[in-house]
């Protein structure tokens, strides 16, 4: 069955990338075009942003795109949502966003920790298997939740910031970023004037793991899209 998944591009620059060629029969819906149709889609991908949730004059879409999360979740229709996809979800669903976060930007590669319940979950879980309880992931933020939704399962943490992945329903929210290759993740650092050799470095030591958490989020979330899109139909 193929399935269909809408991903959501919040920025140009901001792609879909290592998770384009994992999802097969995805079709693109720049947010500044319109949104997808709630039904329209079997699962959606929310990608992040430069701007921050608070930028609703230069990017009016933001708190109907926290709604369609927040209803997709509620529904059943599973989502993917990654940084400020993250922070979207988290203030649509009465938790709380800092910009400018207290403890400064997190850029680079970062060890995210899995906690026990991310173990049951149907795509951190494969990650758990795939790469263990602590694992490297690209980050590149300077936003972050502060405070989860009342009915969110915390997931996932770094040393840095404690909500890397949480879950509401069937929406998984992830502050990292599994999507970003290292073309990718220079160009973002190149943005910041960050240093592009120690990144390289670090993106090269770790390629082999990217590349299997890529697998495991892509290959777990496309399980969950298709399972819950034949118990729909």
């Amino acid at each position: 069955m193929q399935a269909r998944i809408a991903v959501v591009s919040n920025d140009d620059e901001v792609p879909l990338d290592l998770l384009a060629d994992r999802l097969p029969g995805v079709t693109g819906y720049p947010a500044r075009d319109g949104l997808p149709a709630f039904g329209s889609f079997d699962g959606l991908v929310v990608l992040g942003g430069r701007m921050s949730v608070e930028d609703v004059d230069v990017a009016p879409w933001l708190p109907d795109l926290g709604r369609l999360m927040i209803d997709c979740g509620a529904a059943g229709v599973p989502v993917l949502a990654i940084c400020l996809g993250a922070q979207l979800l988290a203030v649509a669903g009465r938790g709380s966003v800092q910009v400018g976060a207290w403890a400064g930007p997190e850029r680079g590669i970062v060890s995210v920790r899995l906690r026990p319940a991310a173990a049951s979950d149907p795509i951190l879980g494969r990650v758990q298997t795939a790469l263990g309880t602590e694992f490297a992931a690209p980050s590149m933020h300077a936003d972050a939740v502060a405070e989860l939704p009342p009915d969110a399962q915390w997931l996932a943490s770094s040393s840095q910031y404690p909500f890397q992945a949480f879950r509401m329903g069937s929406a998984l929210a992830l502050q990292f970023h599994p999507e970003a290759g290292a073309a990718t993740m220079c160009a973002w650092a190149e943005g910041h004037d960050l240093d592009t050799t120690g990144l390289g470095e670090q993106l090269a030591r770790h390629a082999d793991d990217l590349r299997t958490l890529a697998d495991a989020i892509a290959s777990g979330f496309l399980r969950e899209v298709r399972t819950a899109a034949r118990r729909r139909r």
